[in-house]
């Protein structure tokens, strides 16, 4: 290779100096990471700014970068600790931040830290009614009162971690009360009934379950409709006023049924039944007259001027989906163990499951249906 005398001599202090290593070409072995290149003291700070404005309301790069030389210079003096140019700093920042969920919306930034710190092991449940999550929404429709007022109702369900199933489904005015999520247990543990006007392909004579074998054992499955019936063990609920109320906590203890609260403000505890929310929305909701959509920026000019359905009509037609259009839909986290590429519907899960685990009818009678109920402590006077 040729090349100059100077050069030589360069390569030769160098090797004098360092070693083979002195040879080698530096170019290639300087550090690419721009955190390992750039100041661990501003690394440590902006790092430090970040998981302090997780709970806050968002702002622009400009503000990090004045927090960040702030707390500089409190610990190391003015001037002490030089920042980086703009854009160095906004690179710094984009490469602590993205994957971690610090830069997103202050709903998004709450919503990740309220996730688990991995690893983590999910929650296996191999029989229905195992685990089951109950909660509340505001649906996105508008609906007609009885009283001609029109607003968006609250709906309140109960999936089924197992089979994925909607045991119960109760739509109601703003402001469900514990009598509500109490009416959910009730309506799990005994067979939907079909109603006037529905098509016979919706009772359960007409499904994949196996029918007459549930038959010769709960006599209250004749003209059902094809909702599984499923016996709660533990219910999952969140830290709502409703769940955590004396009279739905009694209700569950009347009939056995252990109530395990998620940490506050922890949605991913009970994924299941959020994920399923979104589903009603983007499969029933949206098809709906009157649907708001998800936020105000997806409302239509007068979504209010078409609400046409009352609150009963639009839970008679909720109910109905629920057994055409949920049940008999195949979800893609239901696999059969010795079907494992085939994905099955809810229906086909609890038939599936039931074949293997059983099933116990547990008919509710009129002290039953009392305990249900709220209780008021009321003094008797004159």
């Amino acid at each position: 290779m040729p090349t100059s005398v100077v050069t030589v001599r360069r390569m030769r202090a160098r090797y004098r100096r360092e070693g083979v290593w002195g040879l080698v070409d530096h170019l290639a072995t300087r550090p690419r990471s721009l955190l390992v290149r750039a100041d661990e003291r501003v690394v440590a700070a902006l790092r430090e700014v970040l998981e302090a404005g997780r709970e806050r309301s968002s702002g622009t790069l400009g503000r990090l970068r004045v927090y960040t030389e702030r707390l500089l210079a409190e610990r190391y003096g003015d001037g002490v600790v030089p920042l980086p140019s703009s854009a160095t700093f906004n690179r710094l920042v984009h490469a602590l931040a993205d994957g971690r969920g610090l830069l997103g919306s202050a709903r998004q930034r709450r919503w990740r830290s309220a996730r688990p710190a991995p690893p983590f092991v999910p929650t296996t449940v191999m029989t229905p009614g195992e685990l089951v999550m109950m909660d509340s929404t505001v649906l996105d429709a508008f609906v007609v009162l009885d009283d001609g007022v029109v607003e968006r109702p609250e709906l309140t369900i109960a999936l089924d971690v197992a089979t994925r199933t909607i045991c119960a489904a109760v739509l109601r005015a703003k402001g469900t009360r514990s009598v509500d999520a109490a009416q959910l247990l009730a309506q799990m543990m005994v067979p939907a009934p079909m109603r006037p006007g529905w098509a016979e392909a919706l009772a359960m004579e007409h499904s994949v379950v196996p029918y007459e074998r549930l038959l010769s054992v709960d006599a209250r499955l004749e003209g059902a409709a094809a909702r599984p019936v499923i016996t709660p063990q533990t219910i999952v609920v969140d830290q709502g006023n409703v769940f955590v109320s004396s009279s739905f906590i009694a209700a569950c203890e009347s009939l056995g049924i252990s109530v395990q609260p998620t940490p506050p403000g922890n949605g991913p505890a009970k994924g299941h039944v959020e994920r399923t929310f979104s589903s009603i929305n983007t499969l029933f909701a949206q098809h709906v007259a009157a649907y708001t959509g998800s936020h105000t920026g997806e409302r239509g000019k007068d979504a209010e001027g078409e609400a046409v359905w009352t609150l009963a009509q639009l839970n008679d037609l909720l109910q109905e989906w629920i057994i055409c259009g949920w049940q008999e839909r195949e979800h893609d986290g239901l696999r059969h163990p010795m079907m494992p590429r085939c994905a099955l519907s809810p229906n086909e899960m609890w038939g599936a499951l039931v074949a293997v685990c059983g099933y116990v009818p547990v008919p509710l009678g009129r002290e039953d249906y009392i305990e249900l109920m709220p209780l008021k402590r009321q003094k008797i006077n004159d």
